[in-house]
């Protein structure tokens, strides 16, 4: 394989890239460059684009313009330069091999069981082939997945052939239709004796280089779809790798074997649901103690207020409606003393009204109530403090004001 071109810059014109990197969204400033021709895939046909470099300039990015390879780069290049464009080597064989994959398995699917490809997607450690079915059977996916490797095995070639579109074959092969700018010839992949199919994407020469294809399994998909999940060739074996790191630290944190792990983990489940159940009566039990203890103070005051580590918002409203609010007025949170947390201001309406916007501002949170409460999430557990003052300012000012 080549993986690099001689080739002369045509355009460079200023141009922005929008990107997504983690769930983080960001605007790239840059260039569109067009060559006279070049070795970069650009994305389409469910296949992702090619990542390369243009003399020592990375390529970030090729699109399909109509026929030009639009090539997004961070450093300006001259027109009329020559330029010697390189590929991602290890990008572009793990798109063959998944690429080519989708039409192997694409071709038995529909020869074993009539199911055809609707849509398909090159994902980055997993893909998905959408059939035309609403159902499909573990016996089936093996089956397709056994055929699949044998003609892996059998080292079948896959040719590249150039077709017009007035060539009788037109009509013949298999297609999801062309884009509605193409021009010119129709490429064919052939699979012999297996497929023809329609594609502009890149492929491997003998199906011996896909190495092997496993089927992850399936799963519904949309308007009575299903969506195969499959990966191919090297893939497969970090996938292989992925999953013994797994299972060894399973193995170590659970004390027992690969066979028993799902076992273990069910075991463990059981004893958390038991443990966090008892911890919420416990809960309860001290919300209602709390309550009583403040109640039964002869010298009780007007303001109760409490912070505790653990708790819900249920154990806030437990002591509220312990407590009663009609004569006292609670400032409750729970969480990170400094950070973050939940809050609960229970007390008179009219004073609850007025104080619990100020309250939620001062404690960097938000919140909202109704019927004498206010509640809801805090930044600053550090300002409660503060939220304090308020309060005892306001019981001051009103009709709760210690006598």
């Amino acid at each position: 394989f080549v993986g690099q071109l001689l080739t002369e810059v045509v355009s460079c014109s200023p141009a922005q890239l929008k990107t997504e990197n983690g769930g983080k969204k960001e605007t790239l400033s840059g260039y569109n460059v067009i060559l006279k021709d070049t070795v970069l895939f650009p994305e389409g046909g469910g296949q992702p684009d090619d990542r390369g470099s243009i003399g020592e300039v990375p390529v970030h990015r090729v699109t399909r313009q109509g026929p030009e390879a639009v090539h997004f780069v961070s450093s300006p290049l001259h027109p009329g330069s020559d330029m010697l464009v390189k590929v991602d080597w290890n990008r572009r064989f793990d798109h063959m091999q998944q690429h080519s994959g989708q039409h192997l398995i694409t071709a038995i699917a529909d020869s074993l069981y009539g199911f055809k490809t609707t849509s398909w997607e090159l994902g980055r450690q997993r893909s998905t082939i959408e059939l035309d079915t609403p159902t499909m059977t573990n016996d089936q996916a093996e089956a397709i997945e056994l055929l699949v490797n044998q003609k892996i095995r059998q080292r079948v070639p896959v040719v590249v052939r150039v077709i017009t579109t007035d060539d009788p074959e037109f009509n013949q092969v298999r297609s999801r239709g062309l884009p509605d700018d193409h021009a010119g010839p129709v490429r064919i992949i052939d699979i012999e004796g297996v497929d023809a199919n329609m594609c502009c994407g890149t492929h491997v020469a003998n199906l011996s280089d896909l190495q092997v294809i496993k089927i992850l399994g399936t799963e519904k998909g949309k308007k009575n779809k299903t969506n195969l999940i499959f990966i191919a060739g090297e893939r497969v074996l970090k996938y292989a790798a992925r999953s013994y790191s797994v299972e060894k630290s399973l193995t170590g944190l659970l004390k027992n074997g690969p066979e028993e792990h799902i076992e273990g983990v069910e075991k463990l489940q059981k004893s958390v649901k038991t443990l966090q159940k008892n911890n919420l009566t416990l809960l309860r039990d001290l919300a209602v103690l709390t309550a009583q203890s403040f109640k039964n103070r002869p010298d009780r005051s007007k303001l109760f207020s409490l912070h505790r580590k653990e708790g819900d918002n249920e154990f806030m409203n437990i002591i509220a409606n312990e407590i009663g609010t009609e004569d006292t007025l609670l400032f409750l949170t729970v969480g990170d003393e400094r950070t973050s947390g939940l809050f609960l201001l229970a007390g008179p309406p009219e004073i609850i009204d007025q104080v619990g916007p100020r309250a939620a501002h001062l404690l960097d949170g938000k919140g909202a109530g109704k019927k004498g409460r206010f509640q809801g999430k805090a930044n600053k557990m550090s300002q409660r403090g503060e939220v304090e003052r308020l309060l005892q300012e306001a019981i001051n000012g009103s009709a709760l004001k210690e006598e």
